[in-house]
């Protein structure tokens, strides 16, 4: 997947600019991006702050963590229980 060259804090001063009252048109001429682009940004982004999306990104991570933790323990689980049963 393609990154982005703007980090989450410039998507959100620019989306903020406009809720500001600066028009679109000049925002996104400043920033070098297209409308889609802008509306891109402010459907995934729209309304919120910067801590908001840095502690979802750490959520994030820590929901991968705990699944990756899940799988490993229901592997080990079910190799102890066939082993269990060959066992009986």
């Amino acid at each position: 997947m393609r990154r982005s060259k703007f980090t989450e804090s410039q998507i959100v001063a620019a989306l903020q600019e406009v809720e500001g009252g600066v028009p679109i048109a000049e925002v996104i001429r400043k920033h070098g991006i297209s409308r889609a682009t802008f509306f891109t940004w402010k459907s995934k982004y729209g309304g919120a702050t910067v801590a908001e999306l840095k502690r979802l990104r750490e959520l994030e991570a820590e929901n991968v963590k705990l699944k990756r933790m899940y799988a490993e323990l229901a592997l080990e689980n079910a190799a102890i229980k066939d082993v269990l049963s060959r066992k009986l």
